[in-house]
């Protein structure tokens, strides 16, 4: 979801293109294989002039999406099969992608997420093969709202919050690119709303993206948007209404979203994902390599606190040099910090270069460490951040076990940050990139805020801090109410950064604990919700 409120006409998004047919065979293999490539660099180079009008969250989706298009396995996969199986080039292209496609759907977790890019960069280059417009959201000349089967990151990432009240998908999750990227443009969404394609004769919507609630109407709607842009007045600090101090931090990936952060008005980040300075590299990039990259994005923060996640990589990420072989589940691999009990060497060297990347920074840099399960992972990996010259180290909880040891795992190390999206998808057994899965994924199951509440109970025993880094921390109510189960610091998107810091400010502590309360003790999420909501306002 993506809060806010909003209504008015109702706008769809074309279907994806019908499967291209497999005959007739093309007169010339070799000349029909050659209309691929100039297909994917069209493609890529409307992409890329996008993305040279946007910034932030928006120019990295459509920069990922250009590079995609033109990736050199899937040209030459849909070239072969022209040329080895006589196909036209829009059912080569079909094809090749829906192949690659597979294979991520199978590795699980990250990859999984990139198939709907992996379907949007093909019927983008089928639609430039056979001369029609790519499908898509539609150019709007007046504000309404978005309805659609599920929209692809390149979509969702420059669309005009003037012209879009609102966004409704059928499919999609809590923790898909397009809830993620509507929050991040102040756009209210709901996504996963089941059914919603059905009502073929409605014309207008009323969105409540706090509710996670779709009206739909046959009847047209006025235009109205409520609470679309909030925290515009926020002065930077986070506290409550009678003084308890709270950090409101931003969630960054790289250079651009270091500067968004700053630009928000974040109080530091709570969670700098590092994966970047891999993925593309065919081998581990040395540690001077590693230095410069981290030094990047840490010194736009310096004098304030970082935390950076170590490398979160294994079978559902895989990179070449670390070998991860097969897996059945991969999921449930060896994955995050287990990869380094296999192969120490890459931790170490990487936590070399955050140490010096914050002597060159003068960022406050903290580490910690991915899917960690017990107390005794927990340890090791805060002696090993120690040796390196890091002085505080902590771990991610988003594996059920970590939470019911959150006692113990504290003991070994400064502090915890909760990763809800994962954590979420662990203790209900629920991938949360299936829609058809999405209410199990919502972060306002009770189940999940018990678990949160005993980890913040352990943080406020032991004295040590406790955060939050996944989606829920974005949700303005949502957020108050982490702060009444214990909770003391938030990291989110950067632009949510405001909308949170402003609404921490409505009330005193003993309020934010009296919402906790009630949403522990609801039945199910939407309970929770209304239950916080009716303390709160």
């Amino acid at each position: 979801m993506s809060t806010g409120r909003a209504a008015g006409p109702l706008v769809r998004v074309a279907e994806p293109l019908p499967e291209p047919p497999s005959t007739p065979a093309p007169v010339s293999p070799e000349a029909e294989s050659g209309l691929i490539r100039p297909a994917a660099e069209d493609v890529a180079g409307r992409l890329s002039a996008r993305a040279a009008e946007v910034e932030g969250d928006a120019k990295a989706v459509l920069e990922t999406t250009a590079a995609m298009a033109v990736d050199p396995a899937l040209i030459s996969q849909a070239e072969q099969l022209v040329t080895t199986r006589s196909l036209p080039a829009p059912r080569a292209v079909q094809e090749a992608a829906n192949g690659f496609a597979d294979a991520l759907r199978e590795a699980g977790g990250y990859l999984a997420e990139r198939v709907r890019d992996v379907h949007d960069v093909r019927d983008r280059i089928i639609a430039s093969l056979i001369g029609v417009d790519a499908p898509g959201v539609p150019g709007l000349d007046r504000p309404a709202v978005l309805l659609a089967r599920d929209l692809a990151p390149a979509d969702t990432a420059d669309l005009d919050p003037a012209l879009v009240l609102a966004l409704v998908t059928e499919e999609g999750g809590p923790t898909s690119h397009t809830a993620i990227l509507a929050r991040s443009l102040g756009i209210p969404a709901v996504v996963a709303a089941r059914g919603v394609l059905a009502a073929d004769s409605a014309v207008g919507a009323v969105v409540d993206g706090d509710a996670g609630t779709v009206d739909l109407s046959d009847q047209p709607v006025p235009v109205e948007a409520v609470d679309r842009v909030a925290g515009e007045e926020w002065d930077g600090t986070a506290a409550t209404a009678d003084g308890h101090a709270v950090k409101v931090l931003a969630n960054v990936g790289s250079v651009t979203d270091a500067q968004g952060a700053v630009e928000a008005g974040a109080q530091g980040v709570g969670l700098f994902r590092t994966e970047f300075c891999y993925l593309a590299a065919a081998e581990e990039p040395d540690v001077s390599t590693q230095r410069r990259a981290y030094a990047e994005v840490l010194t736009p923060f310096a004098g304030q606190p970082v935390v950076v996640r170590t490398l979160d990589a294994g079978a559902d990420k895989p990179l070449s040099f670390l070998e991860p072989g097969t897996e059945p589940n991969p999921a449930l691999g060896v994955r995050g910090l287990r990869v380094s009990f296999e192969q120490p060497g890459v931790l170490d060297r990487q936590l070399e270069a955050i140490a010096a990347a914050a002597a060159d920074s003068g960022a406050e840099v903290s580490v910690m460490a991915p899917m960690v399960a017990t107390a005794a992972e927990a340890r090791w990996f805060a002696e090993r951040a120690r040796a390196a010259g890091v002085d505080r180290a902590g771990v991610m909880i988003e594996v059920p076990a970590a939470a019911l040891s959150a006692p113990e795992i504290l003991e070994a190390v400064d502090f915890v940050s909760i990763g809800t999206n994962d954590l979420a998808q662990y203790v209900f057994a629920a991938d949360r990139m299936l829609g058809a899965l999405a209410e199990l994924n919502d972060p306002w199951q009770p189940a999940l805020l018990r678990l949160i509440d005993a980890v913040g109970r352990a943080g406020r025993d032991l004295d040590k801090s406790v955060g939050v880094c996944g989606e829920a921390a974005a949700d303005p109510l949502l957020a108050r109410v982490l702060v009444g189960l214990g909770v003391g610091s938030l990291s989110m998107v950067a632009a949510a950064v405001p909308a949170v810091g402003s609404a921490l400010a409505g009330h005193p502590l003993s309020t934010y604990r009296r919402a906790a309360e009630a949403a522990l003790a609801a039945a199910g999420p939407v309970d929770a919700r209304r239950a916080a909501r009716a303390v709160l306002e």
